[in-house]
């Protein structure tokens, strides 16, 4: 993957639901899928928060303390801390480490975990806390002067960040939201808007108006032939009843605008034929679509999303080195021809 770093594509990996380990193989899972994913090229990887993770920025000193360039991107979800610690948090692990942190600026999409907190925000205002909260983080990391700020949410006064970050570990700001809500906060802040998407042939029509500063959530399964890869996708992650009740639970539970949208689509992508596949989200084994098939296949894919004007990819987690490599191949096949044209 480093040919497509090369290109101006921005490549992340993600760690796996890190409560879900057993306590003593829950570090060695996380350092091994650090060291893969910087061995791969990766830029960094994405780090989850929500009610049932460990707190991800522990695992985030993980991943820093196992490799040597690879960043974390944080989740960052506002009930869960002031901005100001947030900023101090960033500021501290360039400070003691020298290493830069993205985070994604997460709304909250479970009503259980947020009904749990006592926050009873709807769904596009938490959107608007969302700006507020990202806005002093930003102000915060992005000067040494104290900064004053008042919004609906938030109010800070005269608040100064020490240490200062430094210019040269500049945070990169991700919002996560395929909802119009979304979109509109990560544009009001800069920041790239991370969605979960169609299929490329969806957008033919009407291409994002964000483009720009935009990115995709995906998993990939490839090999050299769509048969191998078909096979062992299958085999990864076969139909499973209790995963599909999970699933329609998490639904029931949820006001996300990217779960609504996913699990609306039916079975699309469900055969050899089409390289977008959703099984693995239909039985709660995946949080995104896949792309399955072929190198050149999935490679054609990734060069439509290209086309469209993705530059950002957050894979799922891997389930291997060597699937690491597999994905490798296909985004070194997709920068390539990007170059060409």
């Amino acid at each position: 993957m480093l040919t497509a770093a090369d290109h101006g594509l921005k490549i992340f990996s993600t760690c796996p639901p890190s409560a879900l380990a057993q306590p003593r193989a829950c570090i060695r899972n996380l350092q091994e899928i650090a060291r893969w994913s910087e061995d791969a090229g990766c830029e960094g990887i994405l780090v989850f928060t929500d009610n049932g993770q460990l707190d991800p920025w522990l695992v985030s000193q993980i991943i820093i303390e196992a490799t040597e360039r690879l960043c974390p991107l944080v989740a960052v979800q506002p009930v869960y801390m002031h901005p100001y610690s947030v900023a101090k948090m960033v500021t501290s692990f360039a400070h003691l480490y020298g290493r830069r942190l993205h985070l994604n600026m997460v709304a909250g999409g479970f009503k259980n975990d947020l009904a749990a907190l006592n926050d009873a925000t709807p769904h596009d205002e938490r959107y608007g806390r969302l700006v507020e909260y990202t806005t002093i983080i930003q102000s915060l990391l992005g000067t040494a002067d104290p900064v004053t700020f008042e919004g609906r949410y938030y109010k800070v006064t005269n608040l100064k960040l020490t240490p200062p970050l430094p210019a040269e570990l500049a945070t990169g700001i991700f919002v996560s939201g395929s909802s119009e809500a979304g979109m509109h906060a990560a544009r009001q802040l800069g920041a790239t808007a991370v969605e979960y998407p169609k299929p490329p042939a969806e957008y033919d029509a009407a291409a994002p108006a964000h483009l720009g500063s935009s990115g995709i959530r995906i998993g990939v399964i490839a090999r050299s032939e769509d048969d191998e890869a078909w096979s062992v996708a299958r085999a990864r992650f076969p139909e499973d009843r209790k995963g599909q009740l999970t699933h329609q639970l998490a639904m029931k539970v949820s006001d996300s605008s990217w779960h609504r949208q996913l699990s609306d689509r039916g079975n699309a992508g469900s055969g050899a034929e089409d390289p977008y596949w959703l099984v693995p989200f239909q039985n709660y084994k995946a949080m995104c679509p896949y792309l399955v098939g072929s190198y050149d296949r999935v490679a054609d894919e990734v060069v439509r999303y290209l086309d469209i004007g993705y530059r950002t990819f957050i894979l799922e987690a891997p389930a291997s080195a060597d699937e690491m490599r597999h994905t490798g191949i296909v985004f070194e096949r997709a920068a390539a021809r990007c170059l060409t044209a």
